[in-house]
């Protein structure tokens, strides 16, 4: 199978770039608007990507003349489509943003398109939205059709809906990938008429129990953990989980602890720098001495056992700091509880579910594997940006096997209308 040409439009970090390049296409050029991803796309992919506003790309200044790219990829920005925003309309401006993806198909006229989007894409104005983009693309000569395919149901550790929208304009059909994985469980109403040649659904536990136990390199100066050997990046994540949770038995008071620790460090004479360097921390222990509501901290458990054979101090306050009980939890969006028996809910972009050991979030290198990146795969930026980036991105394994049906039906077409 020859090696396809391929220009990705807003790509975010990548997860659909990257399932494309795992088929064999040769990414000529790609482009987004947001830093972060950008440079977590040109440390993992590759340096064809710029940074910049589609609005503002000239298609003569994008390499490949017309009729010589194989196929254009997008994920055009879906804020304005997606059910979850309740005031979207016509008029929102990021709606239309699919408009500068069909005027760069028009000047380029690859033999394939690819865009993909959320669910509420299809149910938007009545239906109108999307009738719209299809005939949009029909007009300029390509054959179009969507499906709603299931993230899960091609061996992805998520239960994600999207919208894929498939054009050619070599006339062929447009062929999406069978599914590979189904659900098996007792609630399945299909169970009866699921190709039992299929495999079960990927599980939560399957995917990142191996990581459950292992602790978060929050505030380490240490890059990556090692667990079975292979190194683990971007094993972060929110604690913003508070008392709501898993919380401490009894109330403690900050500054009382702080003059205890205070006292106690003074006496063995660690220094604030050298604590840190002993934990691995870059500046955690500084808090911990710090004597303010806003950025004083005490430390966690684990963090309080170890100390404790550093300085030396007594059992004053072992109760008090380490004793954590499991506090009522009222069910909010935001308090919600990953699943750990079947495929995640659908990775978003914001705070991600709270781990079944209710002390975090999941970590961004959890999120990250339920998107089905590989774990080498180095996300840049703040926790929240790279929370961001892995929430918006096409999961790899499904966008490898859009790519690689994709890439059989130009084999096999025999002529290409021009």
């Amino acid at each position: 199978m020859t090696q396809k040409k391929l220009i990705a439009l807003f790509s975010g970090a990548g997860g659909m770039d990257l399932g494309f390049k795992n088929s064999g296409y040769d990414i000529l050029w790609a482009c987004d608007f947001n830093k972060d991803a950008v440079n977590t796309y040109k440390k993992n992919i590759g340096d064809h990507i710029d940074l910049v506003d589609i609005k503002q790309v000239d298609s003569k200044d994008i390499p490949g003349s017309p009729y010589e790219i194989d196929v254009i990829i997008g994920g055009f920005p879906c804020q304005g489509f997606s059910i979850a925003n309740t005031s979207r309309s016509m008029e929102d401006e990021r709606n239309f943003l699919y408009l500068e993806m069909l005027r760069i198909i028009n000047d380029k006229k690859p033999k394939f398109f690819v865009a993909e989007n959320v669910k509420g894409l299809i149910s938007m104005q009545n239906g109108q939205v999307i009738n719209m983009i299809v005939e949009d693309f029909k007009k300029i000569g390509y054959q179009v059709d969507y499906r709603v395919l299931n993230a899960a149901d091609y061996g992805v550790p998520q239960a994600r809906e999207r919208v894929i929208i498939i054009g050619n304009r070599i006339g062929v059909e447009n062929i999406f990938p069978e599914p590979t994985h189904a659900d098996f469980s007792k609630n399945s109403f299909d169970l009866f008429s699921i190709d039992k040649a299929l495999l079960p659904h990927i599980t939560v536990e399957e995917a990142i129990g191996f990581l459950a136990d292992v602790e978060i390199q929050n505030g380490k100066t240490k890059e990556y953990t090692e667990v079975n050997g292979l190194k683990i990046y971007n094993h972060v994540a929110s604690t913003t989980v508070h008392d709501t949770f898993f919380g401490r038995k009894y109330e403690v008071d900050q500054a009382e602890i702080c003059d205890y620790l205070k006292y106690w460090r003074s006496k063995s004479g660690w220094s604030t720098k050298k604590i840190d360097e002993h934990f691995g921390y870059r500046h955690t222990a500084g808090h911990w001495f710090r004597k303010d509501n806003k950025s004083g901290s005490i430390p966690k458990p684990s963090d309080w056992w170890e100390l404790k054979k550093l300085l030396g101090f007594d059992d004053k306050y072992d109760e008090q700091v380490t004793t954590f009980i499991e506090k009522e939890i009222k069910f909010e969006q935001s308090l919600r509880i990953t699943n750990w028996d079947r495929p995640s809910d659908t990775i978003t972009a914001t705070s991600p579910e709270i781990h079944v050991n209710k002390q975090r979030r999941l970590s961004a290198r959890e999120c990250a594997i339920l998107q089905s990146f590989p774990n080498d795969f180095i996300f840049t930026g703040s926790l929240n940006s790279m929370y961001r980036q892995i929430g918006n991105a096409v999961p790899v394994l499904l966008a490898q096997q859009i790519a690689t049906k994709i890439a059989e039906q130009i084999e096999s077409s025999e002529t290409i209308t021009v």
